[in-house]
């Protein structure tokens, strides 16, 4: 009826909360939703905004097949099969004299593998223990002007000769295994280190704030977020420490400290050509060998919103 005043529009302020809860609430909701998205890219479960479907994450075997293809499982170690095989058949149709023999006896080919394996496994164990925390600790506010000194005293590992530092070492651990390690894990720790720095500074600090936004810890941040984001590079960085110390743990025979060095000297020493080149044939194998087992573990453990970024 025209005396009727006509009801107004209802524009859904009036069921706002009072005192601003309703800008608080709209401003809370995307930094929600970003840092859940980023959470998602570090591998955890990505929560989007409400009324959306989440899509159900696919299986792990799935994930798992999708990554590591026949090629990548096959090439490679096939490659090292052939040259092994024709070095074995090389070496079976050669002439061994006395020297040469008694360079091979009682096993010694078998032991110099196994300490070769021995020296670089114990090595690359300090040196991830090591290197991975102090980054992690160089990017923190309260450590972080420290990170150039720390990078420069890295530096000193491969800036000295790798014999040089192993004989240095000798005069202050003396001569054996021991002295070995530790000059493999001064001159691997800078690859892990540098890595690991590089790839916690490259995280978009918008993604941590909004983990923290949602209110995750700091150590949630660390776990959850950056070091997923970092896990290439870091990883990255421990397969060229790997390899790294599969060449220096040659340099060992020089300060009593075994390995296949002592194949490879002995070849040179007694000018053995069938010893020579055994030794550097499964120096080069198994520096291959570690390269491609390291790559197949860096394809498992990153995460799965990364994997388009490799």
């Amino acid at each position: 009826m025209s005396g009727e005043t006509p009801e107004k529009p209802r524009t859904g302020a009036a069921d706002a909360p009072e005192g601003g809860d309703a800008t608080r609430t709209a401003a809370r909701v995307p930094a929600q939703t970003t840092a859940a998205r980023a959470a998602g890219t570090a591998g955890a479960v990505a929560l989007e905004a409400p009324g959306e479907a989440v899509a159900a994450a696919p299986a792990g075997g799935e994930r798992i097949t999708a990554r590591l293809t026949w090629q990548k499982l096959t090439i490679l170690p096939g490659l090292i099969a052939l040259v092994l095989i024709g070095t074995w058949l090389w070496f079976r149709g050669a002439e061994l004299d006395a020297i040469a023999r008694n360079s091979l006896a009682d096993g010694n080919v078998s032991l110099r593998i196994r300490q070769h394996i021995e020296m670089t496994a114990i090595s690359t164990f300090f040196v991830l223990i090591i290197a991975i925390p102090l980054g992690i600790a160089l990017t923190r506010p309260w450590l972080r002007k420290a990170t150039p000194v720390a990078l420069a005293v890295a530096n000193l590992g491969q800036a000295v000769p790798s014999l040089g530092l192993l004989v240095l070492l000798v005069f202050w651990l003396n001569i054996g295994q021991t002295t070995a390690v530790a000059g493999m894990v001064v001159y691997a720790v800078l690859p892990v280190l540098a890595n690991t720095i590089a790839g916690l500074r490259g995280i978009d600090p918008q993604l941590t704030e909004a983990a923290r936004g949602i209110g995750m810890s700091p150590l949630g941040v660390l776990g959850k977020v950056e070091l997923p984001l970092a896990v290439p590079l870091i990883l990255a960085g421990v397969r060229n420490a790997l390899v790294l110390n599969v060449g220096t743990a040659t340099l060992a025979t020089f300060i009593g400290g075994g390995g296949l060095g002592d194949l490879i000297a002995s070849g040179i020493t007694n000018q053995r050509m069938p010893v020579l080149m055994l030794g550097s044939v499964l120096t080069v194998a198994l520096a291959l060998l570690v390269d491609w087992l390291a790559s197949i573990v860096e394809l498992l453990l990153r995460p799965r919103g990364l994997e388009g970024s490799s």
